[in-house]
């Protein structure tokens, strides 16, 4: 298995017939679908920021020849350019993006401290990045043949009600809302399905201060209860294994005594 993601032909690779790319596969959710489509059988190629994380999440996928560790900012346009030609160089074509590379930003900074170079930080991540990822997909999608793929957005509770002091993700994530909705229409001439899976409070290294404690709209620190983020990567297969004739346009998973209906 190559960490460089260098061109290999689709003959000469241990293949299936589905193909994904999971973006922030490095840890946290991403982790956890990449494994979970891995044992559905699927071809993974693991994208995130960190090479060590990445092999980690290959080795434990041990499927040697259809996982391969891509290692990507999704920030930046030539990297992402880079990914997806590792992804048609080595299985051929693309089933499946799984966007979810993001980030939180700075904690419980008052809006009017947050600098422009954080903000700009997230925006760069978690909206440019899913656009750069969803746009390159699209365009392998469109051109291969069978035509056709299914590109899933990790969307996040914050997409409909934020947390106190996160003007930047929950900004961003209202954002990827649009950005499904356009994916979902401008692709629907291709083939393409968009859906959105919106997480709340899954067990993540980016949730473990949900445990002991994290501000709440009146005021207070309060605990909150979290997931088992296997959960969410069972929904995600669900989503992906789906036929393209049918998407779950929006899918919302959360630990169900969370602060979020009512939140605020």
């Amino acid at each position: 298995m190559s960490e460089s993601g260098g061109a290999v032909r689709a003959s000469e690779a241990s293949v299936t017939s589905k193909v994904a790319v999971v973006t922030g596969a490095g840890s946290g959710i991403g982790r956890a679908v990449a494994l979970e489509l891995a044992d559905a059988g699927w071809s993974v190629a693991l994208a995130g920021r960190r090479r060590e994380a990445l092999a980690e999440t290959a080795r434990l996928a041990g499927r040697e020849g259809a996982v391969a560790a891509i290692p990507t900012d999704v920030a930046r346009p030539e990297q992402v350019d880079a990914l997806f030609a590792a992804v048609r160089d080595r299985f051929g074509r693309l089933d499946l993006l799984f966007n979810n590379a993001g980030g939180f930003g700075p904690r419980n900074v008052p809006l009017d401290e947050l600098s422009h170079e954080d903000w700009q930080a997230v925006v760069d991540t978690n909206l440019t990045g899913a656009f750069l990822c969803a746009q390159a997909a699209f365009r392998l999608m469109r051109g291969q043949d069978p035509q056709g793929g299914r590109i899933i957005n990790n969307g996040s509770v914050s997409a409909h009600a934020p947390r106190p002091r996160s003007v930047a993700y929950t900004a961003t994530k209202h954002a990827v809302t649009g950005l499904t909705k356009s994916l979902s229409l401008d692709g629907r001439p291709y083939n393409i399905a968009c859906g959105q899976i919106d997480i709340g409070n899954a067990a993540t290294d980016m949730t473990q201060r949900m445990t002991a404690g994290v501000p709440q709209a009146n005021g207070e620190t309060a605990a909150e209860p979290v997931m088992d983020a296997a959960d969410v990567a069972r929904t995600v297969r669900h989503m992906a294994s789906l036929p393209l004739e049918a998407n779950v346009q929006f899918a919302t998973v959360m630990a169900t005594a969370m602060p979020f209906i009512g939140r605020g």
